[in-house]
């Protein structure tokens, strides 16, 4: 059987059961947990470890506890909106230089310690929403969103290059998606996604994984 881990912030996390691995959580990882486990029944095992409020270095700082000892076949991760998300409000972040850094040293150190890993890199996304990315006392928050988390999404792809990782597109679909509706019914404050975004993400990891 091949265990999966799903790692990240709170879009990971969706309000996760601390307790058991049964409860993976009201977000794509439950999404996904149920389609594999529907449609390979006995093939994989799913964990989530998402935490919310989580930055690259927060996930770094787990690397042994909730990565290595997990003994994880695959690695699926989600960071980068907190990096900026706590910048901008708390001043707090996590800048674009050293998310590279830090995000390219986690790999490193779970490719040595699990040779045989593969890892699975989301890409972090932004739509306009209101009270979180979008302010009306802060005109410009939006765009400092979007120019920051397009930084982090340009470090996710070319670690996913650079490490024949699998790659997650998120941004795109996202933003095709928001033809078809409006952006609060994918996201409902531009980063948290609703019941239909989680699907979206879902699908969208099980595309790049040829499931």
């Amino acid at each position: 059987m091949k265990r999966i881990l799903f790692q990240g912030d709170s879009i990971t996390d969706a309000h996760r059961s601390r307790d058991n691995d049964f409860f993976a959580g009201n977000g794509y990882p439950t999404l996904l947990a149920g389609y594999l486990g529907y449609k390979y029944p006995g093939e994989y095992e799913c964990l989530n470890r998402g935490i919310s409020g989580d930055r690259i270095v927060d996930l770094f700082s787990r690397v042994k506890a909730d990565f290595i000892h997990l003994k994880p076949d695959v690695i699926s991760i989600l960071i980068g909106i907190n990096d900026v998300w706590h910048e901008i409000t708390r001043q707090n972040g996590v800048d674009a230089g050293k998310f590279a850094l830090v995000y390219e040293l986690l790999l490193s150190e779970l490719k040595e310690a699990l040779p045989e890993v593969r890892f699975v890199l989301m890409e972090p996304f932004v739509l306009p929403g209101r009270g979180t990315v979008s302010d009306e006392e802060n005109p410009g928050r939006f765009e400092t969103f979007t120019r920051e988390v397009k930084l982090r999404q340009e470090t996710v792809r070319r670690l996913a290059e650079k490490t024949q990782s699998v790659f997650v597109p998120l941004q795109k679909p996202l933003d095709d998606a928001c033809l078809k509706a409006a952006p609060s019914h994918w996201l409902i404050d531009g980063v948290h996604p609703t019941a239909a975004g989680h699907a979206l993400i879902a699908d969208e990891w099980l595309k790049a994984m040829g499931l």
